[in-house]
């Protein structure tokens, strides 16, 4: 078995998701080391009260090279998105900067093996993250012939992929390798960065600031397909361990309910896209009830009226 760590990106707007995440890992998971959760520098004081022994809050400059650094917010007049400048590139925003720290992050973890958690991800049921993400084999989730050539988003990213990675011929449709709660390998990750320096001829921090328009799952997913020597060290599935929303519809309580009742014994996880707007509350409210639920024991019929008066305690670590 190897060491796994999770990682997460997070920034201020998204603590509360962030803090739904948290304490569902800390409800749920086992058999990880670390839970690595990477911020802008001035973010940290506002996370630092989810600092723990197994979960360290991490200021973005630590790993970014000193060449791109933080325009401070007090001057950001016009975008309402964090940016980033550089002499060698044109600015960069918070979104590519989280996808940049996700590829560090694995690159400088400890162990072997990171599953990577976007904040909007929680999970419902007991699950040994060591045993999924730390055998063998890595799992790699995939989405076959998920990428028609009319998709809008998907094929630039795609496009991106290949020139970063010096791909010559791609057809279509073709395979989608964008997921939740997704496992990498750091030596593959380790490769795949000097794959993008040898096509690139660039640090591939400074390749990625230069096209921007990327996707760090599809960039993992399609170099580990286009490598018979590292696609045999992963164990290619198609099921996905997170039940997805992935479109903007705002959901309400009976909808994020149906989602966690459809899904499969094999799904852990829930993610609703941020950018749908639906509550937190509401999503945390579910969370919570499902929780208590799953874990009340037995009763007689008897019982059940005296247990109602209380409320049954969560897990503790």
């Amino acid at each position: 078995m190897h060491s796994v760590a999770l990682l997460t990106a997070s920034y201020a707007k998204d603590i509360e998701r962030f803090s739904l995440l948290s304490e569902s890992i800390d409800t749920w998971l086992s058999g990880y080391t670390r839970h690595y959760v990477l911020v802008n520098d001035e973010d940290v004081p506002l996370f630092e009260r989810f600092a723990s022994d197994k979960r360290v809050i991490v200021p973005a400059s630590r790993y970014l090279p000193k060449w791109l650094w933080a325009l401070p917010p007090a001057l950001q007049f016009i975008s309402k998105r964090r940016v980033w400048l550089s002499l060698l590139s044109s600015p960069v925003h918070g979104w590519h900067i989280q996808q940049i720290l996700k590829i560090a992050g694995v690159l400088n973890a400890p162990e072997q093996r990171v599953c990577i958690l976007d904040s909007d991800n929680l999970f419902f049921r007991e699950f040994d993250v060591g045993q999924y993400a730390g055998a063998e084999k890595t799992p790699l989730f995939v989405t076959r012939r998920g990428i028609d050539a009319d998709h809008p988003l998907h094929v630039l990213w795609l496009r991106t992929v290949d020139q970063l990675l010096g791909v010559k011929d791609r057809s279509f449709p073709a395979d989608d390798y964008v997921g939740n709660a997704l496992v990498w390998d750091k030596d593959t990750a380790r490769a795949m960065t000097d794959a993008i320096k040898s096509a690139t001829g660039l640090n591939w921090v400074l390749a990625l600031c230069r096209k921007k328009k990327f996707s760090e799952y599809l960039l993992y997913g399609h170099f580990v397909a286009s490598s018979s020597a590292h696609l045999a060290t992963h164990r290619v599935t198609e099921d996905s361990i997170a039940v997805s929303h992935w479109d903007d519809t705002r959901l309400d309580r009976p909808a994020i309910e149906a989602m966690m009742g459809a899904a499969s014994p094999e799904q852990v996880a829930l993610c609703i896209q941020s950018y749908s707007s639906t509550s937190v509350d509401d999503i945390r409210d579910v969370f919570r009830l499902s929780s208590r639920d799953r874990r009340a024991p037995s009763l007689s019929p008897e019982d059940m009226g005296a247990a109602a008066e209380f409320e049954l305690p969560t897990k503790t670590r």
